[in-house]
């Protein structure tokens, strides 16, 4: 028991250092274009960063989670996963580096566990519990078919989105520019579009809505709050209101001066970031929920009949069997408590990379920029996949860059994240595995 508290104790400690790291992420904009001062930047960034509590459901916890089969570790693994996380986080952090908190802690886990598999099984086959045989490269969920052709999970879905969350959000910073430059000329086709799509996303939206009689656990007795306030229910009033509220600014943008323009489009910014931040606090707090869950998992396989007092009564949801998840409410607490106390502390050295080393920054980009990222995040927890926040991020940015022109976007820096990105999963597994084997002389 007392190596599962450190263990919930460390993934909290990674949760604060992942809040700090990645401030940056939902500030930088806000503050290279003096919306807000770097301390209001991130009082704002910490509260929306909390109030995803209320927001997101636990997909992406439940993905992180089941990154390594918990029936074939222990809890070793889980502790070193986050060690090498912990590490590789502030090293980056350290040097100015805008990595993947989610990516350190993937890669982290799915290293401990293979280097585990390999201690105890060698590089040879092994029978399992069915009677097949297994290989130690098989202990991490590498790829799992989505149910009813649904979206598929795995360790290679969150290798996929490296490239893919960064494109995502490149395009959608890159249209939702155009769309912003058009509106601003003085003709009729991009208003026609902007009420063709502010009508379609009502449409859409409103028949995303889960009504009361779907809600499996309704908040209050009333029908109406009970849907209003369902997690699923808000996410998508969110998406409707961020598009709409774009939407009826594009209608009046034409009729706007340069200086009425930049003013709208400031306060638009608050909006954009908050947006953001909810983004980044439901899809990064959540990863450690997963962990902290997976270790619960963990301690109950390899301590077969122990009893569970209800503060860790956690059960992993499994679609197969039909079973439902079980988290108890402290968890996402402390989770979303921890990535918020981390935000207020700031990243100073990452927010200048993000906020002007890869391409200048105005107002109208932060809008774009900020939009782009959080429409991204939210498709992806829908999805229930872990991707980077700063991935995200950098990639709306560089969106909204080429606008401009190529040129505009620095990219010698933008080369060198790419291969930060690219070597934060590997080097978070060796590191990781080195952690374990260090860790498995000292604890039995």
């Amino acid at each position: 028991m007392t190596l599962l508290i450190i263990i919930i104790v460390l993934a909290l400690i990674f949760d604060y250092i992942n809040g700090f790291h990645d401030a940056a992420n939902a500030i930088a904009t806000v503050v290279a274009t003096k919306v807000l001062t770097p301390f209001q930047a991130v009082l704002w960034a910490a509260f929306f960063n909390f109030l995803a509590y209320w927001v997101f459901g636990f997909g992406v916890a439940d993905t992180v989670a089941k990154t390594a089969h918990t029936m074939e570790i222990n809890l070793v693994v889980i502790l070193a996963g986050v060690i090498a996380a912990i590490c590789w986080n502030l090293l980056t952090w350290w040097l100015g580096i805008p990595s993947s908190s989610s990516h350190t802690l993937i890669g982290g886990f799915a290293g401990a566990a293979v280097a585990h598999a390999i201690a105890v099984h060698g590089f040879s086959g092994y029978a399992g519990e069915d009677g097949t045989i297994h290989y130690w490269y098989e202990i991490v969920s590498w790829y799992k078919a989505g149910k009813d052709g649904g979206m598929p999970s795995g360790v290679l879905i969150i290798i996929a989105f490296i490239v893919l969350a960064p494109l995502l959000g490149a395009l959608a910073s890159y249209l939702i520019s155009i769309w912003l430059l058009n509106a601003s000329r003085k003709i009729i086709g991009p208003k026609i579009f902007t009420v063709a799509l502010m009508i379609a996303t009502v449409w859409v939206v409103s028949n995303l809505m889960v009504p009361y009689a779907d809600i499996e656990k309704p908040r209050f007795e009333s029908h109406f709050w009970s849907v209003a306030f369902d997690p699923h229910n808000i996410k998508w009033c969110l998406v409707g209101f961020i598009i709409l509220t774009v939407s009826a600014f594009c209608l009046i943008f034409s009729s706007l001066n340069l200086h009425q323009a930049d003013a709208a489009l400031k306060k638009m910014q608050l909006l954009s970031s908050a947006a953001f931040s909810l983004g980044h606090g439901g899809n990064d707090s959540q990863k450690v929920m997963g962990i902290i869950a997976a270790a619960v998992a963990v301690y109950i396989n390899t301590n077969p009949g122990v009893h569970m007092a209800s503060w860790l009564d956690v059960v992993l949801p499994n679609d197969d069997l039909g079973i439902k998840g079980v988290m108890p409410g402290w968890i996402p607490l402390a989770c979303y408590s921890a990535i918020a106390a981390g935000t207020l502390s700031g990243g100073w050295k990452i927010v200048k990379t993000m906020g002007s080393k890869i391409t200048k920054v105005t107002s109208f980009e932060g809008v774009a920029a900020e939009t782009a990222g959080a429409l991204t995040l939210y498709f992806t927890e829908h999805l229930k996949i872990p991707v980077s926040t700063t991935h995200t991020i950098t990639g709306s940015i560089i969106g909204v860059g080429l606008t401009k022109r190529v040129s505009a976007v620095r990219w010698g820096v933008t080369v060198s994240l790419i291969w930060a990105w690219i070597l934060t999963i590997p080097i978070s597994a060796l590191l990781a595995g080195l952690v374990y084997f260090v860790l498995s002389v000292f604890i039995s």
